[in-house]
């Protein structure tokens, strides 16, 4: 056991995910969930997500070791000025969010002489939301970024890489600006791909999917993913998408290029360059 009081601000898939994992692993004594809504606390219950949930933040907070912010990250802000005063002396706070610059700067600041924050990213997720798609294995395999800055207590970061460990995460640590560029392109860039492939195979309707193979399925999953969540992502990580797409629009560009030259030697190098990244990749069964 690592933590006496684990609290869980959020009941979605990510923090739901979290009860399950920490519950099964034995990572905490007691597991606390705060939610906005009676429904969302019964749920957690439920699940067997939580040992208690409220909707009170104070008597979620009071007692924890361990903070984990599973919320969209426009409201983790508003969420770490309420908590800040909430919690006991040396209390450890992270979060999940996507994007990592503003969040960590934000709440380095917010949280200052309050607790230990430490900024942490797990690459887990799922189309699906809610905590009904949560599961306590979701973590298992995957890899979570951690992102410390010079203002990050060394003893605090050992202590919540330890926590992802716990869940069956590997850890890896990035500067939080570094963060952004990396999710940019392995995370951010794919959801807006998949939706813009969508958006072009039905552009005048959804007939076409009528024909549409496992090719399309597997490659436009993740467009299935809450737009409201992503619309949120792309926007506060704006700069770094941006420079994903112009580098993926001259991608595509020089494979336009190639077919119009007739440049097939080129094309089948492009093909085949593509093929050998992809084995390589170690993806979670």
């Amino acid at each position: 056991m690592l933590f006496k009081q684990l609290t869980v601000l959020g009941p979605g898939l990510l923090g739901g995910s979290i009860g399950l994992a920490a519950r099964a692993r034995q990572v905490a004594g007691r597991i606390v969930l705060w939610a906005r809504r009676p429904e969302a606390c019964d749920e957690a219950l439920a699940a067997g997500a939580a040992d208690a949930a409220t909707l009170d933040m104070a008597d979620a907070a009071r007692d924890a070791d361990l903070v984990v912010l599973a919320t969209p990250v426009g409201t983790m802000g508003d969420l770490a000025t309420k908590l800040a005063p909430l919690l006991k002396p040396q209390a450890l706070v992270t979060d999940v969010g996507s994007v990592k610059y503003p969040v960590v700067t934000q709440l380095d600041q917010l949280l200052a002489g309050k607790a230990r924050f430490v900024g942490s990213h797990p690459m887990a997720g799922s189309e699906q939301s809610g905590i009904g798609a949560a599961r306590k294995e979701l973590f298992e395999g995957t890899v979570c970024i951690v992102t410390p800055t010079a203002q990050t207590d060394a003893g605090a970061l050992q202590q919540v890489a330890e926590f992802w460990k716990s869940l069956g995460a590997s850890v890896r640590t990035l500067p939080p600006l570094e963060h952004d560029e990396v999710v940019a392109l392995v995370s951010h860039l794919p959801h807006l791909v998949a939706a813009a492939l969508v958006n072009l195979v039905c552009s005048d309707g959804p007939r076409p999917l009528e024909f549409a193979g496992g090719g399309l399925r597997d490659t436009t999953r993740i467009a299935s993913s809450p737009p409201e969540m992503w619309q949120e992502i792309c926007t506060t990580n704006r700069e770094e998408v941006c420079r994903a797409l112009a580098q993926f629009i001259e991608q595509l560009e020089t494979v336009q290029t190639m077919l119009r030259n007739k440049e097939d030697a080129s094309l089948a190098a492009f093909l085949k360059r593509a093929k050998f990244f992809r084995d390589e990749m170690k993806f979670r069964k």
